[in-house]
């Protein structure tokens, strides 16, 4: 028997594209403001930076590609000088689509330099039906260094007729203040999604959460206002951190659950503005 073998033809086999992108943006401060030290763009991931008046530089992130599906990969790397503030968002909602195969991941890293101030206000990651990605977020603080930090994520939109059944998210979060670890988290979704988020003790059949967490010398003076904006649908606590480099330092961190993404916003846009006292909210969170 003689064996033929016939190579793919790729006009009716086409290989699948894949985002692979990385974005790196360093800034330092400068007579009183701070202003961009180093850009680097790679792939789908872009970075623009709009004009503001205020002392910190404002970065929007871009993925180009509109989403992420099964084998993507999207890296930022952030670099915060000494006395500088940025504060950094997202120019949409970012978009896991359905996975044809494979897990799409993100990761990010920021390094605060002494006396700095990092600001991570993304907009929300919307998940589809049948989705599969895999978030890590990474930040490191010297002493003295300050950030505010939200992760916020929607089980399809409801007014959009969206319902995730199966799904896999995955977030780890690994944020340390002068060399020591000061909070870790890791959230996990496999499988039943719609089964996990009836549970009460998980979202009470909400489809919509957020984490936010602040860190610095004035965390605490907000937890009485914090509380009073996330109600009863979630939780906020504080901690002090103890140790000669985050001596002046504390710890708020804000759980909030909601129904749907109009529900979350509504609250988490307050909520924002309180503990971002180094600039306002950027705009594109309005448009």
């Amino acid at each position: 028997m003689i064996r033929v073998s016939i190579p793919a033809d790729p006009l009716t086999e086409p290989t699948l594209q894949r985002v692979q992108a990385l974005g790196r943006l360093a800034v330092a401060a400068q007579g009183g403001r701070t202003r961009l030290e180093r850009l680097f763009q790679q792939g789908a991931a872009k970075i623009r930076m709009p004009t503001v008046t205020t002392g910190a530089l404002e970065a929007i992130l871009i993925n180009t590609a509109g989403g992420m599906t099964g084998g993507d990969r999207l890296e930022w790397e952030i670099e915060v000088g000494t006395g500088a503030a940025a504060v950094l968002t997202t120019q949409a909602c970012e978009k896991a689509y359905r996975s044809a195969g494979g897990v799409a991941r993100i990761r990010t890293s920021a390094q605060v330099a002494a006396g700095g101030h990092l600001a991570w206000l993304p907009q929300e990651t919307i998940l589809y039906d049948r989705s599969a990605l895999h978030r890590r977020l990474d930040v490191d603080l010297a002493p003295g260094a300050t950030a505010l930090i939200v992760e916020s994520v929607i089980f399809g939109r409801r007014a959009m007729g969206e319902v995730v059944t199966t799904a896999q998210f995955r977030d780890v979060w690994r944020i340390r203040s002068g060399g020591r670890l000061v909070h870790a988290d890791a959230i996990a979704y496999d499988g039943d999604v719609a089964g996990q988020l009836s549970r009460a003790a998980v979202a009470d059949g909400g489809t919509a959460f957020a984490t936010v967490l602040l860190i610095a010398p004035e965390a605490e003076e907000r937890l009485g206002r914090a509380r009073e904006i996330v109600g009863e649908t979630g939780g906020v606590s504080f901690w002090a951190l103890r140790g000669d480099a985050q001596a002046a330092n504390g710890k708020l961190l804000a759980r909030l659950v909601a129904s749907d993404g109009y529900d979350l916003r509504r609250r988490l846009v307050p909520l924002l503005d309180l503990l971002n006292a180094q600039a306002a909210l950027p705009k594109v969170w309005s448009t």
